[in-house]
């Protein structure tokens, strides 16, 4: 039997110590309490959602289903009134994260925490990563943790508490220096962004890393993580993949897979979760596919209240095979801003690029930019493989042809080119999240 996440007991020890087992009905009564109590803690202490929230009033939500009356926060909310939005004094704010973002209005999000709210996230840290990390073992993190606070310092902090010795090296700038250092120091494990692990277990010494047998356990997060990548990973290295779903809004972590490798279980205890249809606002069912939508229930410096995270997924129907009462999110299909409607309608994004072309063999990584030519949407791939001749160039379109873009690049509405990058060095630095750079408009139409 598949042994239960971790998550669970976790969850109970935080609202329900008193009982001997969680179940969804007292899980659900505490969401709710939290939610009351947490609508009247924000109208009282930001003079955003003061106004925001004017015609709602607690005592009027007795139902889960009154939470629809509670209006949506946005990113663009973040940029603009990020201070109104704080619900304590600035003295006793810890920690300011400043997101740079693309949008509309040109503003960064920042967002605020408490030196208690990132105690709430190292604690869970601490629940999620013991779900393959056992006391003893070393753990390589690949991301930013330098600075107090950041998610490397607070991931280390958990597995300090797990007496799990870590490296935190941060972002791979030198892949040779830091695949010495999973060989040298005999990592176990090693939480990282999903295309420099994949870069990196490309590299010619996976193959002794694989050998040595001591990289048990692989935690892939911050990004879309594609079927394909996941396989290649394992068989390159010889290790589990288990993947983490979180962002800054919600205090960097919101799930992790457990050993079902099912879905993300969610950490219910500081937020609940919801599905809606990203046009009408409405929930969806459990098993359809919409925007990702939480609430914080636990937060003191800069609570968000229904906030649309723009990620696509659903609520998995089925129990999970590990026996939980926890809720299973599938995992994260796109982000809604950085997909492309092609002419047709038809929803272009990168992750299914992913899934085509990192199950070629020999696919390192690849760019993709779309134009507007004669007024057909022309699609080309610049990509970065172990060889490219015409050969392996045919091979791919046969590849795309078959996929599920066949019907638009049969029917016309979509012209695939494939080309060979001209920087074939693989920067594994430069390899982050990855979008379809969209070069549609009027003065790129040829």
């Amino acid at each position: 039997m598949i042994e239960k996440t971790p998550l669970e007991e976790w969850i109970r020890r935080k609202i329900v110590p008193e009982t001997p087992d969680l179940t969804r009905e007292r899980l659900t009564t505490y969401q709710l309490k939290k939610i009351i109590e947490n609508i009247s803690y924000v109208q009282n202490n930001s003079t955003f959602y003061h106004n925001l929230l004017s015609d709602v009033s607690p005592c009027d939500i007795k139902s889960f289903y009154d939470i629809r009356r509670i209006p949506f926060t946005t990113a663009d909310d973040i940029k603009k009134y990020n201070l109104q939005m704080a619900c304590v004094s600035q003295n006793e704010i810890s920690r300011v994260v400043t997101l740079d973002t693309s949008g509309t209005t040109g503003l960064p999000k920042r967002i605020y925490f408490t030196e208690e709210d990132q105690e709430l996230t190292t604690d869970f840290f601490q629940a999620g990563m013991s779900t393959f990390t056992k006391p003893g073992e070393k753990i390589l993190i690949l991301l930013p943790g330098t600075r107090p606070g950041s998610i490397g310092d607070l991931l280390q902090r958990a597995l300090n508490r797990m007496d799990v010795s870590s490296v935190v090296y941060g972002i791979v700038d030198e892949p040779e220096k830091v695949e010495s250092i999973i060989i040298d120091k005999e990592i176990n494990g090693i939480v990282g962004i999903p295309q420099q692990i994949f870069a990196l277990s490309m590299s010619e010494k996976a193959p002794k890393i694989k050998e040595m047998h001591k990289l048990k356990n692989v935690l892939l997060s911050t990004d879309y993580v594609s079927d394909s990548a996941v396989k290649r990973i394992k068989e390159n290295w010889g290790c589990q993949i288990y993947e983490h779903y979180g962002m800054t809004e919600m205090g960097l972590g919101g799930g992790v897979f457990c050993k079902a490798m099912q879905g993300y279980h969610l950490r219910e205890a500081d937020m609940l979760f919801e599905i809606i249809d990203p046009e009408s606002g409405e929930p969806v069912k459990d098993d359809e596919f919409g925007e990702v939508v939480f609430t914080t229930l636990t937060r003191k410096g800069m609570p968000l209240i229904r906030y649309r995270t723009g990620d696509i997924s659903r609520f998995i129907k089925h129990p999970c095979e590990c026996g939980t009462v926890l809720k299973t999110m599938d995992k994260i299909q796109y982000r809604i801003n950085s997909s492309v409607k092609l002419t047709d309608g038809y929803i272009l994004t990168m992750s299914k690029l992913e899934e085509i072309l990192f199950n070629i063999e020999g696919v390192l990584d690849f760019d993709a930019i779309l134009k507007l030519k004669y007024k057909r949407d022309c699609l080309t791939i610049y990509l970065n493989t172990l060889f490219f001749t015409e050969e392996t160039k045919e091979k791919i379109l046969e590849v795309l042809k078959a996929s599920e873009l066949g019907y638009q690049i049969s029917k016309g509405k979509l012209k695939i080119s494939i080309e060979e990058k001209l920087n074939k060095e693989l920067d594994i630095k430069a390899v982050k999240k990855r979008k379809i750079v969209d070069m549609r408009g009027e003065n790129h139409e040829e």
